[in-house]
This record gives C-alpha cells, sequence and structure tokens, in this order.
C-alpha cells in the first residue's frame, strides 16, 4: 500500500471529519448546515429536558447530554447527518438500572448516571476500535423489534402520573406501578395539570397533521410556558421544571465506584448495543438517501466518544435519535457541521435562556415524552415476519411480552430474547 493511501486510511479512522470538513467551503452548503442545525435544536433543547426526567434526573442534565456529546458524535462518527444525544429508550434503561441501586438518594442516582454514560461509552469504543462492529449482529432484529414495542409502551405509560398530576407508590413491576397510578388518577386527578398535557398534546398533534412545517413541540412547549407563568400555574399546585443553573457545564472526571460498576455491567453492555443498534438503524436509512457510505465500527467510536464525553460534562449516556435525525436531514444538513450548530445553540441556551424555562410545565414534558414514543411502537414487521419466518415473529411476540411482564427490569427480555433467538437459528 502506497503511503498516501495510508495516510488517507489513517484520517479516515482518527479524524474522520476531515472527509467532509472541505465541503464548507462549497457555496450554500455551510448556511443549510446552520440552518438544519437551529432547526434540530429547536427539538432537541424541549425534548432533551424531558428525556432527562424519563431517566430520573432534573431536567437540565438532559441539556448537559446534548451540549458537547452530539458535536463530538457527529466529528468521530461515519455519518454526516445522524442527531446524537438523549433518546427515549436509553433514558429508560438508564432510570430502571438506577433506581434500584440509587433509590431516592438523588446525588447518588447523578453520580451512577454520569458514570453509566462513561462504561457505556467506554464499552462502544473499545468495540469499534477493535472492529467488533459484527457482534452487534448477534442481537437479531426480532428482538430489537419486540423490545423496542415493549419500551415504548412502558415509556408512555410510565407518564401517566405526569399527566394527572398524581403519585402513586412505585411496585416491584411496571404493571402494577401504573394500575396504582390510575387508580389514584380516579380519585385525585389535578384538573389544571390534565387540561395543560391536553393543551400540550392537542398542539402537537394538531401542528404535525394540518401544519407540518411549524415545529410543534417547540410551539407547545412555548405556549403552555406562557400560560403557566401567566395564570400563576405553580402556585395552583402544578408542577413546573423550576430553576435551571445558569451555564455551560462543569467539565469533571466522573466519580468511579467499582463495585456499583460492576452491579451495572451487564446493563452498560445493553445499553451500548441497543442505543448503538438504534443509531446505525438511523444511519443506513440516511446513506441510502444520501449515497453515503457508512463505517459501522468508524460509528461506534463516534458514539463511544460522544458518550464519554457526556460523562465528562455531566450528562448521561446518549444515542442517535429517530426522530431528531430525520428533521436534521428534512431541514438539509449536508455534513456533520449541522450537528456543531445544533451544540452551539444548546450552549447558548444553557449561558442565556434557562430563566425562561422556569414555568415550563412538567404536564407538557411527559406530553412531549408520549408523543416522541409513539412512533416507537410498530406492529407491521411483526405481521410481515408472521407470513415470511414465522419463528421471527415468535421471537418479537416472546420478547415483548417478557419485556412488560419483567419491567422495570428491561434487560431480562433481551437475554431471552437473544437466548431463544440463536437456538431457534441453531433448530
Amino acid at each position: 500500500m502506497s503511503e498516501s493511501k495510508q495516510i488517507d486510511r489513517w484520517q479516515q479512522h482518527v479524524l474522520p471529519f476531515l472527509a467532509w470538513i472541505g465541503e464548507l467551503k462549497k457555496p450554500g452548503v455551510m448556511r443549510a448546515d446552520i440552518i438544519a442545525g437551529i432547526t434540530v435544536a429547536l427539538v432537541l433543547v424541549p425534548q432533551s429536558m424531558a428525556y432527562a426526567q424519563l431517566a430520573g434526573l432534573p431536567a437540565y442534565y438532559g441539556l448537559y447530554a446534548s451540549f458537547l456529546p452530539g458535536i463530538i458524535a457527529a466529528l468521530f462518527g461515519s455519518s454526516r447527518q445522524l442527531a446524537t444525544g438523549p433518546v427515549a429508550v436509553v433514558s429508560l434503561m438508564t432510570a430502571s438500572a438506577l433506581e434500584p441501586i440509587a433509590g431516592a438518594n438523588q446525588e447518588l442516582y447523578i453520580a451512577y448516571a454520569i458514570m453509566l454514560a462513561l462504561m457505556v461509552g467506554v464499552f462502544q469504543l473499545g468495540l469499534g476500535l477493535l472492529r467488533l462492529g459484527v457482534l452487534v449482529n448477534f442481537l437479531s432484529h426480532p428482538v430489537v423489534v419486540g423490545f423496542t414495542n415493549a419500551a415504548a409502551i412502558i415509556i408512555g405509560t410510565s407518564q401517566l402520573g405526569k399527566l394527572f398530576g398524581v403519585t402513586a407508590e412505585k411496585a416491584d413491576h411496571t404493571y402494577e406501578t401504573v394500575f396504582n397510578v390510575l387508580v389514584e388518577a380516579t380519585r385525585n386527578t389535578h384538573i389544571e395539570t390534565l387540561l395543560m398535557a391536553i393543551l400540550a398534546l392537542g398542539i402537537m398533534i394538531l401542528l404535525k397533521r394540518f401544519l407540518p412545517k411549524i415545529p410543534n413541540v417547540l410551539t407547545a412547549v412555548a405556549v403552555t410556558t406562557v400560560i403557566a407563568w401567566q395564570i400563576g400555574y405553580e402556585e395552583m399546585g402544578g408542577k413546573v421544571v423550576g430553576s435551571i443553573p445558569a451555564g455551560l457545564p462543569p467539565i469533571a472526571l466522573p466519580i468511579l465506584d467499582f463495585q456499583v460498576m460492576t452491579e451495572l455491567l451487564s446493563v452498560a453492555v445493553v445499553i451500548s448495543i441497543i442505543g448503538f443498534m438504534e443509531a446505525i438503524s438511523i444511519a443506513k436509512a440516511m446513506a441510502t438517501r444520501t449515497r453515503q457510505r457508512l463505517d459501522a465500527n468508524q460509528e461506534l467510536v463516534g458514539q463511544g466518544l460522544g458518550n464519554i464525553v457526556s460523562s465528562f460534562s455531566g450528562g448521561y449516556a446518549v444515542s442517535g435519535s429517530f426522530s431528531r435525525s430525520a428533521v436534521n436531514i428534512s431541514a438539509g444538513a449536508i455534513t456533520g457541521f449541522s450537528a456543531v450548530a445544533t451544540g452551539i445553540v444548546v450552549g447558548v441556551t444553557l449561558i442565556a435562556l434557562t430563566p425562561l424555562l422556569y414555568n415550563l410545565p412538567q404536564a407538557t414534558l411527559a406530553a412531549v415524552i408520549i408523543m416522541a414514543v409513539i412512533n416507537l411502537i410498530k406492529i407491521e414487521p411483526i405481521r410481515h415476519a408472521w407470513k415470511v419466518q414465522r419463528h421471527d415473529a415468535v421471537v418479537a411476540v416472546i420478547t415483548f411480552i417478557l419485556t412488560l411482564v419483567w419491567a422495570p427490569h428491561l434487560e431480562q427480555g433481551i437475554k431471552i430474547g437473544v437466548i431463544l433467538s440463536l437456538a431457534l437459528f441453531l433448530y
């Protein structure tokens, strides 16, 4: 191999952004990326805050996880349009892993969430550097379909308490907790909270259907926040986001507790693989449209570094987002610079705009999550598998049922699904 080709390969793996950074000099490219980046940020800011609460963290930790990780993942990954940041499934798995360990100790919970992001990042980076991305194929498509459908239902039902403005005792299983919430809702629904949730859902549904060019999430957040401020929603007993520390997240080494890391090891591996599968599936779909060459191992490196940086900047585990990547490519993103623009907007929000978010109702964030996870429920792949390859459909359905039954211990459903998938493959 010639010396110039060796240098090209070295640059491709170590500094992959050099492949597209020169394109920013072309007429209109930087402008298109900046517009796309700002458009994604308008969705990301409220969505990331909602996902942080789904993960059991204060809302502003979603902004921390949206600031640097997306930039780093874009610079060192393979996809030019993949939007990396907090996502629903990874947020849910973070909560399910940490609640039994940290309990009600918020300080410990935050420290463990940051530590878990580091573990996920190191595992993904290791797989990428060792060129072991092929191992992800052991998690078959039927298992992912079954798990994702179950996770979407779990995520949606986990927000019922915030929609009705009630709290209920947590049980050992998620379905028992949901039942407790529904019983409590029949007795003590907070009407103002429910109306705020209905308003937010109504705005997002109507805008998505009739005025799709208007950012429905941002509009719902802006309208409900202004209304909450005007009517004194917090004084009525409605829960709001509250004070958000102004300024960029501090860069610091995560606290390492090796005993807890041992307990979280299997969950970190599952989050790494599920998160990466979500990211690479979106990246592949976009690469088909752009005819861009995609390197799964390089994407693992990008996602791994993104998670490591998230842990060093006070964030939690992140992945590629279906909805925001779709917004990014639809808004005209050409290179990874759109992710840089998105990160800058998030940074400006943290520095200057956090007071505007004080009156943002928790019910609105719950509505944002529900709207986001509806798109994760996909029955058609299971129906198709039933007609074409019935044993795949069986694996998907069993994974789906076991994930629902064993929730909040989500990794158990995946483990059984993988074992069953391998057994049927060998058979």
